[in-house]
C-alpha cells in the first residue's frame, strides 16, 4: 500500500511524539513544570497534524477532559503526553481527543 504524502507526514509526527514520550517525554515533564514549558503553536508541524487549536470547538470535548492531559487539574496550561516538551491549553482539542474514563 503507498501512503500519500499527507498521510506519511502524520504517521512520522505521531510515532516521532511517541516515541518522545517513550524515551523521555515523562521525565522531561517530572523535571520542568508547566510554566517553564513553552506553549504549543497552533503552526507546530506535529500540532498541524493533529488538528490542534486552542479553543475546542465542542464544549463537551477539550484537552481537560482528555485522557491524554497530565498536570493539575484547574492549570490553564498543561502538558500532554502527544507533545512531550510544550504545553497545550486546557479549552484546546486535538484530532487524537481521547475522554477520561469514568
Amino acid at each position: 500500500m503507498k501512503l500519500n504524502p499527507t498521510r506519511r507526514r502524520f504517521l512520522q509526527l505521531s510515532i516521532g511524539g511517541l516515541i518522545g514520550v517513550t524515551l523521555g517525554g515523562k521525565q522531561l515533564i517530572k523535571s520542568a513544570s508547566a510554566a517553564d514549558l513553552p506553549h504549543l503553536a497552533e503552526d507546530d508541524a506535529q500540532a498541524a497534524a493533529l488538528k490542534y487549536v486552542h479553543a475546542s470547538p465542542d464544549s463537551e470535548k477539550h484537552c481537560a477532559n482528555c485522557a491524554l492531559i497530565q498536570g493539575a487539574d484547574g492549570e490553564e496550561w498543561r502538558p500532554c503526553a502527544l507533545f512531550p516538551g510544550k504545553v497545550v491549553n486546557a479549552n484546546g482539542w486535538c484530532s487524537a481527543y481521547a475522554p477520561k474514563p469514568s
